[in-house]
């Protein structure tokens, strides 16, 4: 992460209007993309990690989701497999697409995109970026974040995520992580 990274910035449709340093979307609240992967192991647990407390947004806190701002000029993929590749060390997995969604609160105005994928290698944490992390199981992570400061982009992506999830498997699909 730098400050200075060009940012693509949207409007409230989420089409690209311009581009800008990250230093000036973080500080003028500027509508910007980012991408959310949420990496299953084999077992379905999750990988949540902690944001070391030098972050520009939601220091210290637990997150459940890889990911971060698209740069000018990338697309949602891209910038998918560069931070999950920047963050975890991990690339070369297939990424599934979820969906789109607007997040907004008094620090964030963001476009997202949520992929997912499965990954039982090694991981390697982005020190600037990453205290810790580890799997867990999917209810740990919830029961967690009741008592413990976790990204609210993050933690609703999951919520989501996992109720819609629950709705194809009652419509009698196969329920996958990825």
């Amino acid at each position: 992460m730098s400050r200075d990274e060009i940012v693509a910035i949207v409007d409230e449709t989420n089409r690209v209007v311009g581009a800008a340093p990250r230093w000036k979307m973080r500080a003028k609240l500027l509508a910007h993309r980012a991408t959310y992967i949420l990496v299953f192991n084999h077992s379905g647990r999750l990988f949540l990690q902690k944001r070391t407390k030098t972050k520009d947004i939601y220091p210290g806190c637990f997150d459940v989701a890889a990911g971060g701002v698209v740069l000018e000029g990338e697309t949602y993929e891209e910038s998918a497999k560069r931070e999950l590749t920047e963050e975890l060390g991990i690339s070369g997995v297939e990424l599934k697409r979820h969906f789109d969604f607007y997040h907004q609160d008094d620090r964030s105005r963001v476009w997202g995109r949520v992929y997912s994928c499965r990954y039982d290698g090694e991981i390697t944490l982005q020190q600037e970026e990453i205290e810790s992390g580890a799997f867990l199981d999917v209810r740990q992570v919830l029961d967690m974040s009741s008592h413990e400061p976790f990204t609210p982009d993050g933690l609703a992506v999951l919520k989501r995520f996992l109720s819609e999830r629950r709705g194809s498997a009652s419509q009698g699909h196969r329920s996958i992580s990825s």
